[in-house]
């Protein structure tokens, strides 16, 4: 016995010693082994589903609709919406569309629709007929949404509300267009809602829906793009099924509750959001549009456990003001990208122990980080399980001469991703010139491929990923680049300000951009110039000091939550066009001044240099 109670002590000692020495020189190393577990337990599970037949989102979601037929999918404006239910319905579409329409199998469908039931019913009706489907924008204007269809579309679904001249356009273009409606004021125009009566809701024939290979095209979903028309990346249904596991790998089960606010043509929404649910089982309660005010009583309403977000959407949610029950709620977990360190840090104070996950990832992209040690600030950790299969370069070398090379810790770099028949870059629909823009070639060795993200990024010592800018974003003054995130940081700091979104300006004879601030005040708050100029001469190096500051009432956003800065940039800082507040920063007062239009004028004729 003694012989045994000092073997079973010793054990216990070497366990707690090397627990010990983990914790002090490998601090996140169960979090990086848990997250590795779960990233090969993901990759099996892609595997197990190519066994089993399941090559699809709408094969996934099938083999759910036999396991569990009642229980809520989707909960809609207080409407529930069940597996059985959703399945039917977009049976009834497929139906429609191969009874009454005129595609075959591989044909492209473009769907213009907003946030609802519909959407979804829309988008499996017409995957399960082997169609690939296009989110489109239902934001943009008539000129791009003409430049997208072309890019792709065969047919478009489409909302009621659209111009005359553009629905004439498409016809004109040979595209056959379906409306969302009964009746339709247009001659040529199919509906829709009236025929899905008239049609069985049988499963349409297997051999339509079944997909051979993983790899071939599932969805096109455009990115913005920093420049000109947005570009049409190719979604497979491989990357479908690999995203949809994306909450999976947060911990989450079936017994969740998603709430989804943001547009479904959204990779996020559509992909993480919808596939998710449909991957764990779970329920999605889905919003129309994104309301901060009701926000968080629909979490309490409806039990929510996980949310999606994306940009400024958690900046939103702190801007409300405070209540009594603002740490009540059932959330557990939130999944996105965008959360600036200062809202991150307010958010966890404010609502609670939520856990953060925030993620890197692109729409055309194959490779995607995701913070799951919850640091605030981090977009992702390259952990001690991980090899990671991406260099971070400098950014000006690359476009220099193509000589690239390892940044070392603390430095930003410029994000670049081996593609490999493992790691695949699809590229962009009909648009082969920028999809080879994207493309780098002998960068380390003769024959190598890198994709270009045109991102930024640091890696600190810990192995911690961040994002620092788009190079698209970062500006050049004084022949320093300018990360537009970091001087927003600083700015943000100040009392007065609500919400800051930095951009270059160009000055006549000035080479590159200087910085400017747009600022929406707190309510009750007045710009005050004397302490925005100390602050930033006390936080920031010259050229990264914006020159100009334009007091806005309400931030202009995106679709997705994320600052417009090129509709500003263009704009400038001219007195004559702008008619908000507008203020310059003025060294010999030590104050940001107002920008009258003698100053201007000053300014452009290098009466006063910057």
């Amino acid at each position: 016995p003694s012989m045994l109670c000092t073997w079973l002590s010793t054990i216990a000692g070497g366990i707690v010693v090397l627990c010990v020495s983990l914790k002090i020189f490998l601090p996140y190393f169960w979090e990086d082994l848990i997250y590795f577990l779960r990233c090969k337990r993901s990759k099996a599970t892609v595997k197990k589903w190519a066994r089993s037949g399941i090559l699809s989102i709408t094969d996934l979601f099938t083999q759910k609709v036999e396991k569990i037929p009642h229980k809520p999918f989707l909960i809609y404006e207080g409407v529930v919406y069940t597996y059985q239910d959703v399945d039917r319905r977009s049976n009834r579409v497929a139906q429609v569309f191969l009874h009454y329409g005129n595609l075959k199998k591989g044909d492209t469908v473009a769907l213009l629709m907003g946030n609802g039931p519909d959407f979804i019913h829309v988008w499996f009706g017409l995957a399960k007929l082997g169609f690939i489907v296009a989110f489109l924008n239902i934001n943009i204007h008539s000129r791009s949404l003409l430049h997208c269809i072309n890019t792709c579309g065969k047919s478009t679904d489409c909302l009621g509300s659209i111009e005359k001249e553009f629905i004439l356009n498409l016809l004109e273009n040979n595209v056959a267009v379906w409306l969302m409606s009964t009746s339709s004021p247009f001659q040529h125009v199919h509906t829709l809602l009236d025929k899905l009566d008239k049609v069985p809701d049988n499963p349409v024939p297997s051999h339509l829906r079944a997909v051979t290979d993983t790899r071939n095209t599932a969805l096109c979903i455009f990115t913005s793009g920093s420049t000109g028309f947005p570009k049409a990346a190719i979604i497979t249904h491989l990357r479908t099924l690999v995203a949809s596991l994306a909450f999976a790998q947060c911990g989450a089960v079936s017994q969740d509750i998603m709430y989804v606010t943001l547009p479904l043509y959204h990779i996020s929404a559509s992909l993480l959001g919808i596939g998710g649910c449909i991957q764990l089982g779970a329920t999605c309660v889905l919003k129309k549009k994104f309301s901060a005010r009701q926000f968080w009583n629909d979490c309490r309403k409806y039990n929510v456990t996980m949310f999606l977000y994306i940009g400024e959407l958690c900046r939103y949610l702190c801007n409300q003001p405070c209540k009594e029950e603002d740490r009540v709620h059932e959330v557990r977990i939130a999944l996105g990208n965008g959360i600036r360190p200062s809202v991150w840090k307010e958010f966890l104070m404010r609502f609670g122990p939520v856990k953060i996950f925030e993620f890197y990832g692109s729409t055309e992209g194959s490779l995607g980080f995701l913070n799951y040690t919850n640091k605030i600030g981090a977009v992702g950790r390259a952990g001690i399980f991980s090899k990671a299969s991406f260099m971070l370069l400098m950014a000006q070398s690359i476009y220099a001469s193509l000589h690239a090379f390892s940044r070392p810790a603390g430095k930003p770099g410029l994000l670049v991703v081996q593609v490999t028949e493992d790691a695949p870059f699809s590229g962009y629909v009909g648009n082969t010139e920028a999809s080879e823009k994207k493309l780098l070639h002998n960068v380390f060795v003769e024959g190598d491929v890198y994709l270009d993200t045109g991102d930024l990024l640091v890696m600190d010592e810990d192995g911690f990923l961040y994002f620092t800018d788009q190079v698209g974003d970062t500006f050049r003054w004084k022949g320093e680049n300018v990360a537009t995130l970091e001087v927003a940081e600083i700015i943000g700091m100040m009392d007065f300000v609500q919400e800051v979104n930095i951009y270059g300006v160009s000055v006549k004879n000035y080479e590159g951009r200087t910085g400017m601030a747009a600022i929406v005040l707190k309510r009750h708050h007045n710009f005050n110039g004397e302490r925005l100029y100390k602050h930033v001469v006390g936080f920031l190096p010259s050229y990264a000091q914006p020159r100009f500051v334009r007091i806005m009432d309400v931030m202009q956003i995106t679709a997705t939550f994320k600052h417009q800065k090129m509709h500003l940039a263009n704009e400038g800082f001219n007195p004559e066009i702008i008619s908000e507040p507008l203020y310059f920063m003025y060294e010999s007062a030590h104050s940001y001044i107002p920008l009258t239009r003698e100053i201007y004028q000053k300014v452009v004729s290098g009466e006063i240099r910057l």
